[in-house]
């Protein structure tokens, strides 16, 4: 099925790069016109160029979703450049693992919270007006498999996941209240194979020795798929979500992990 969001402006966070990009391809070759955000200047004007040269539609705008201020601005550029908003994939959001909760820092506890729950606040505080005056739409919230089970090394990541999680489900009572058409789900990634693995400390999560931690290694191990997942399969759960084929969607949790969250399956040799 092509053109499964024909016509429609869609706007995603953290879109430059890793589950964003991956999302924001597959919404320009499915007819949307899509707003990219993120703080990477560079990539998202490459993507940008890539997705226009290929005949879609999108445009590229600098955010820290952090910055209220800059909300303002970003929701009031895509209200004067198309004078709707129909998708918000609230994407953008950081891991910060440490070998115990002890080694966190106040700092990196405050910037992991600003940018994944302060930002998803502002995401849906901002641009749930717009998306109002046009009728309906859909929100998606970027979660994870850490959203919904605890993890070591990663239980200040867990919270803002869980935080997300239920904030997803609290608008979608908020918005089902007030007869907006907005329908609001969750999604909850497992390992993923994006650029975030390399940015997690050694030693976080109980990596051993120096080496960066591998995902398709770490998938073999403990998915029931024995595999890493691609950003491609993420995006694709959430154009499900943007679209009208899960109108009947709402206040859901889709969780895309290669059955990590059902459970284990022993190792064949």
């Amino acid at each position: 099925m092509a053109g499964q969001v024909e016509g429609k402006v869609a706007l995603v966070t953290g879109g430059a790069s890793g589950i964003g990009e991956a999302i924001v391809e597959l919404f320009a070759r499915e007819g949307a016109t899509v707003v990219i955000t993120d703080i990477d200047d560079l990539r998202g004007t490459e993507l940008e160029k890539r997705i226009t040269k290929a005949g879609g539609k999108a445009i590229f705008l600098a955010q820290d979703v952090t910055s209220e201020e800059r909300w303002i601005e970003i929701v009031a550029e895509v209200a004067r450049r198309y004078g709707r908003l129909d998708i918000m994939v609230s994407n953008a959001g950081i891991g910060i693992a440490v070998p115990s909760i002890v080694d966190m820092t106040l700092g990196d506890w405050r910037k992991q919270n600003a940018i994944n729950l302060d930002g998803v606040f502002l995401s849906v505080k901002h641009c749930l007006p717009l998306m109002r005056k046009n009728g309906g739409g859909s929100i998606v919230m970027m979660s994870s498999l850490a959203g919904l089970r605890g993890s070591p090394g990663l239980s200040a990541y867990s919270l803002t996941k869980g935080g997300v999680r239920l904030f997803a489900k609290s608008i979608a009572m908020e918005c089902a209240a007030a007869g907006d058409g907005i329908r609001v789900n969750s999604v909850h990634p497992g390992i993923i194979d994006t650029p975030i693995w390399g940015k997690i400390p050694t030693g976080a999560t109980g990596n051993q020795g120096n080496a960066p931690i591998d995902p398709e290694e770490r998938a073999r191990l403990v998915v029931p798929l024995a595999r890493a997942g691609q950003a491609a399969e993420i995006a694709s759960g959430v154009l499900y979500l943007a679209s009208d084929a899960s109108r009947y969607v709402t206040g859901s949790e889709l969780v895309i992990d290669g059955g990590m969250n059902a459970g284990g399956v022993p190792r064949r040799a």
